[in-house]
């Protein structure tokens, strides 16, 4: 048989994988395999239905090892940064899925919550799900890079998670859920950045967390807030938007009205 000297498609993932190169595009694999781009993409969907590479986009490939088969896909922190990449999108891990970073958040690791400048629609790979959220400003919001096996992931800091989750706070799991995550999140605040944080988002979302955290006990990570919401709020706003505010009780330092309890989830 005459040898052309062409990879076979499991070997151009060992090879991707001896040069440490875990993400990929089709035409990536395409020059390795020597292939055209038809059969490039066939020999990408058998390996695919093995459960040996997995794909969250159109054109961006990842090796799944035989740990995360089950998964079929790696986690989201080896795979969500080189995604972003691959778009060209700003981001940072964001919400729950940034709280757990900070052991402060116990939503299933198969769901990643992603800030991105613009929404766009979810993606899936194998079991695990990427949802993006718009959030404006992004490239001012403060973020910690962590360490993960494949790169660097770049994750809203202790305050910036803050404010997001009372800014998104259905998407957070509701009021309850964001008390409980803020009752446990509360010792990783540090008060001086704080309000580098709120200037981000609207003085509202500062006027929830202030309220939230002094009724969670932790007065000391909101006293920098109460001097900026009295400087940048001139607005009374709601503890829950566009819930009614009959019988609410009114904080004079937070300019809120308090129309929802304050209780964490059992």
């Amino acid at each position: 048989m005459k040898n052309t000297g062409r990879l076979r498609a499991r070997d151009v993932l060992d090879q991707f994988q001896f040069e440490a190169t875990y993400h990929f595009t089709t035409a990536e694999f395409q020059a390795k395999l020597g292939a055209s781009p038809v059969a490039a993409r066939l020999a990408l969907s058998r390996l695919a239905r093995k459960g040996h590479v997995a794909s969250p986009a159109r054109g961006f490939y990842m090796i799944v090892p035989p740990s995360y088969w089950r998964l079929g896909c790696l986690p989201p922190d080896g795979f969500v940064p080189e995604l972003m990449e691959y778009w060209g999108l700003e981001y940072y891990v964001a919400l729950l899925s940034a709280a757990q970073y900070y052991g402060a958040a116990h939503q299933k690791p198969q769901i990643c919550q992603i800030a991105v400048k613009r929404n766009r629609r979810r993606t899936q790979c194998g079991r695990v799900r990427v949802w993006f959220y718009a959030r404006k400003r992004i490239s001012e919001v403060p973020t910690r890079t962590f360490n993960t096996r494949y790169s660097m992931i770049r994750v809203a800091t202790p305050e910036a998670t803050a404010i997001d989750l009372v800014g998104y706070v259905r998407q957070a799991g509701g009021l309850g859920n964001v008390v409980t995550v803020l009752s446990e999140l509360a010792e990783e605040l540090d008060p001086s950045r704080m309000v580098e944080a709120v200037k981000t988002a609207p003085a509202s979302w500062a006027q929830r967390l202030g309220y939230l955290l002094e009724a969670l006990d932790a007065p000391e990570k909101a006293y920098p807030l109460k001097e900026y919401v009295q400087r940048a709020s001139g607005a009374t706003t709601r503890l829950r938007p566009g819930r009614p505010v009959s019988g609410a009780k009114l904080s004079a330092d937070w300019r809120l009205l308090a129309n929802a309890k304050v209780e964490p989830e059992a």
